[in-house]
């Protein structure tokens, strides 16, 4: 295989009715302009490990790998980023509201090893923005800098930067922790739109509620005090 300069990871949990048009997507847009991609079945139950099992045939930068236990949305990544290739690496999600084609523009914009690249999701309904805008105030304020749609895809950055951290969350906090790190080693932040349609198949993993909210909210809010004595 010659020299991979971009990797995208994918974590995959249970998501058996969008991977074969994900695999389609990343192959046709991302592995035919040479970028490696990495997809993580998260300990999946559903049909998912069998998909991932054949789609490891599809191209040679398409590499699969299999965490019997689920490792944690964090977990998965960081994973995923320890196998990874290439120069620039990141993530994305796998249930096609970002499209993995954004990938290929973010890693675009990678030019050193300075530089951070995060979409910003448009379309979204009002409720998801305004939980966005009152998460995002909040890191702004705690932080002392400006966050915002913390949890936006793709997420790219250098290897160098991945190679940096310490002691990352496994959870959905690893969205929060990569985008601050960013900020405190003063990288470039770049944001680009990206569009954010319904979910292309299934349910979300997580987002089952007002309930399931509330319950990433404290959690987000006990990682922020932890990150910011951590950063202090």
């Amino acid at each position: 295989m010659s020299e991979v300069n971009f990797s995208l990871v994918i974590p995959c949990f249970n998501e058996g009715g969008n991977l074969p048009k994900l695999i389609n997507l990343c192959v046709e847009e991302l592995c035919s302009k040479g970028v490696e991609v990495i997809l993580i079945d998260n300990g999946s139950y559903d049909r998912s490990g069998k998909i991932l099992k054949d789609a490891s045939h599809e191209h040679s930068l398409l590499r699969t790998f299999r965490l019997e236990k689920n490792a944690g949305y964090g977990g998965g990544i960081i994973y995923g980023l320890s196998k990874a290739k290439g120069c620039y690496m990141g993530w994305t999600h796998s249930d096609l509201q970002t499209d993995p084609k954004d990938a290929f523009k973010a890693f675009s914009l990678a030019n050193s090893s300075k530089d951070f690249i995060k979409g910003r999701r448009k379309g979204r309904p009002l409720s998801e923005n305004i939980f966005s805008i009152c998460m995002a105030l909040f890191e702004s304020l705690l932080f002392k800098q400006a966050f915002w749609d913390i949890n936006a895809q793709p997420t790219i950055f250098s290897k160098d930067f991945f190679l940096s951290w310490e002691d990352p969350p496994k959870d959905f906090s690893l969205d929060l922790f990569a985008y601050a790190l960013a900020k405190k080693k003063k990288l470039k932040i770049h944001r680009f739109d990206v569009l954010f349609p319904k979910r292309y198949s299934g349910k979300s993993s997580w987002n089952r509620g007002f309930r399931s909210r509330l319950l990433l909210i404290k959690r987000t809010i006990i990682f922020s005090f932890t990150l910011m004595k951590k950063f202090n």
